[in-house]
């Protein structure tokens, strides 16, 4: 796998977790998020060039003769499928996203779909070029190499662009979801307030004793009744 390759699968990946961030930057809003102006600025410096030799690429194909070039009839007709792919996707494809993404300079979704278009078109008209390099005039090989060249100078710049984007926009993620957790978690529970109390107690007072209790007095004894002999009547005796 080369190194552009390798960068295709590491900004999918990354697009990829920033999906969320993508869908918000998507969805319908009337207040659309300010970009900074070196952005707007940067991109243009792109786009103006882009679409230059994209202009001038369209030119060059039409003044090439594939019919009169010194080869088999099946490359023929390879490169002239090739030729009318790369039309079709100048002609439509290009200027379609280009306008999706200076509606928005820094929507990352637009962003990634111009550089998988400018890499397909780098491979297939790179393909054309070989052939005419082989099979055609001096005077059309120099010509669509030229256009190679302002192809493959716009590719590697927006591919720096990218690299940006997606810098800033994955930092800008994690700010958010850092915020997010932050506000799920809910508002932190008030410090506890220590109060310190170095004042002196009050001395007590001491405790009083309690009083004794008094001894009751004794209780009043009543004495008992002393039993009193029968009285004898005179001039009786007793009964024998």
């Amino acid at each position: 796998m080369n190194s552009r390759n390798v960068f295709i699968c590491l900004v999918s990946l990354i697009l990829a977790l920033l999906a969320p961030l993508a869908g918000a930057q998507n969805a319908p809003s009337g207040n659309q998020p300010a970009v900074a102006y070196t952005s707007v600025s940067e991109l243009n410096g792109i786009i103006a060039p882009l679409q230059q030799t994209a202009q001038s690429i369209l030119t060059d194909l039409g003044k090439i003769h594939i019919e009169k070039w010194k080869t088999s009839a099946s490359n023929k007709q390879e490169t002239l499928t090739n030729v009318e792919s790369v039309q079709r996707n100048l002609q439509s494809a290009l200027p379609e996203i280009i306008t999706q993404l200076n509606n928005s300079p820094e929507n990352l979704v637009t962003s990634f779909k111009l550089y998988r278009n400018l890499d397909a078109l780098y491979d297939v008209f790179g393909s054309v070029v070989e052939s005419a390099g082989a099979f055609g005039t001096k005077d059309e090989f120099q010509s669509l190499g030229n256009d190679m060249t302002g192809l493959e100078t716009a590719r590697r710049a927006f591919g720096e662009r990218m690299q940006k984007l997606t810098a800033s926009k994955e930092d800008e993620l994690t700010h958010l979801r850092a915020q997010v957790k932050t506000l799920s978690a809910g508002p932190p529970a008030p410090p506890k307030k220590i109060v310190v109390d170095d004042t002196e107690p009050a001395a007590k007072p001491p405790a009083k004793k309690k009083a004794a209790p008094k001894p009751k007095p004794p209780a009043a004894t009543t004495p008992a009744p002393t039993a009193t002999p029968p009285s004898k009547s005179p001039g009786t005796s007793p009964t024998q």
